[in-house]
């Protein structure tokens, strides 16, 4: 076994030693011998256990107690048939989780963002806070002057946590699959 010592390398895994020696040096152990062999050399290694991460508690949602105090709003993508990719603007009032407006179109920009939600709006009156995802058309700068002219909160939720905007997901959850 003197092969072993030189050639392998205290990094490499059972895996790759086990490769190398069938099929670089054409040795026609199995695999069992070599892991024998392996571990009598005493190149396995610990394995680490993975670093949990502390997060902190999530925020609860807020239940809105009457209309127009908050509404969420998201965007839902899918493919057409011929490839092309279309997005759905989704906003819906959190007090009675009734759908106020669902744009399509395969293009989405701010001042469309804008435009729909000034339309729903005229008609259903503004709310106090907008709860949204931190999408560029969201973030944009003429959205938050759109919102500051309306005197409209914009409340952003967490990068990477859509649990926080909660009642908009699953609505696009039921759009998608009714």
């Amino acid at each position: 076994m003197s092969i072993v010592n030189d050639t392998f390398t205290r990094n490499w895994g059972f895996g790759l030693c086990f490769d190398y020696l069938r099929n670089v040096l054409g040795y026609g152990w199995n695999h069992k011998r070599v892991y024998r062999i392996y571990r009598e050399l005493e190149l396995n290694k610990r394995i680490k256990p993975k670093r949990r991460i502390k997060r902190g508690k999530p925020e609860a949602l807020t239940v809105p107690l009457s209309m127009n105090e908050q509404w969420s709003m998201d965007f839902m993508s899918d493919a057409l048939q011929d490839g092309r990719t279309i997005r759905t603007f989704n906003v819906m009032d959190e007090y009675r989780r009734e759908a106020l407006a669902v744009d399509v179109d395969l293009s989405l920009p701010s001042q469309r963002v804008i435009r729909s939600l000034e339309q729903v709006i005229e008609w259903r009156g503004k709310p106090r806070r907008i709860r949204c995802d931190n999408g560029p058309e969201y973030i944009s700068e003429s959205m938050r002057r759109w919102a500051k002219k309306h005197k409209i909160k914009l409340d952003f939720i967490q990068p990477g946590k859509p649990t926080q905007n909660a009642y908009v997901e699953r609505f696009n959850r039921t759009a998608r699959h009714d």
